[in-house]
């Protein structure tokens, strides 16, 4: 049963679709298996938005499923395997939506993100969902002085999230819609890990964190 999350009244039930679908291409190995901390990247995500009270939780997998599938164990969320991922991020946006919809009809809001941000945390979900009141109201991350994911997007917006073709993501809708936008500093949200470089650049910065 989906838990009644925090922040908007007792009858608010906030969901969350976490896209980890793609192959990878830039990163040359799955990024969902990434260790972070001693973890895979992926379950990294799944705890921090577990941790945030979001329920119920939809992974989208696509890209070497299931190699994940056996390797991060995930038994607490709802599995959706994307056949068409290779046509781009909406394709997943739109298969988590659907399968949380046919799961629990009666959702308020959905949190979408991807599943390759290292400093995600369950107190920074929990501050994006915390803000969330309304089903017009979106509430993004910001952090570089733009919008982006992760994003709670309530009720009204959801026809338009499943109308999303291509390589579009949320940030397209952010950009669109920005009167109903509510952004929230997230500045540890802003880095993720697309490329090797990106790897060695977020460990050399933990590692002057470390010393200091």
């Amino acid at each position: 049963m989906a838990e009644k999350t925090r922040g908007a009244g007792p009858s608010h039930v906030v969901s969350a679709v976490i896209i980890a679908a793609g192959n990878s291409s830039r990163m040359g190995a799955p990024k969902q298996l990434l260790e972070v901390d001693g973890e895979a990247l992926l379950l990294r995500t799944f705890r921090a938005v577990a941790a945030s009270g979001a329920d119920p939780i939809a992974v989208v997998l696509g890209a070497g499923a299931e190699t994940v599938r056996s390797r991060v164990p995930l038994a607490k969320a709802l599995i959706v395997v994307n056949p068409d991922w290779p046509t781009g991020m909406a394709s997943s946006i739109c298969a988590g939506l659907r399968a949380l919809e046919r799961l629990h009809p009666g959702i308020d809001a959905v949190l979408l993100t991807p599943c390759d941000l290292p400093g995600i945390s369950g107190k920074a979900i929990a501050g994006l969902i915390g803000a969330h009141r309304s089903p017009a109201q979106i509430v993004a991350s910001l952090y570089g002085g733009r919008l982006g994911a992760p994003a709670v997007f309530g009720r009204d917006h959801f026809p338009a999230l499943l109308a999303l073709k291509g390589d579009s993501g949320a940030r397209s809708l952010l950009n669109s819609r920005s009167a109903h936008v509510t952004a929230v500093e997230t500045p540890e949200l802003g880095f993720d890990l697309d490329t090797p470089a990106d790897v060695a650049r977020w460990e050399a910065e933990m590692d002057g964190k470390c010393q200091d």
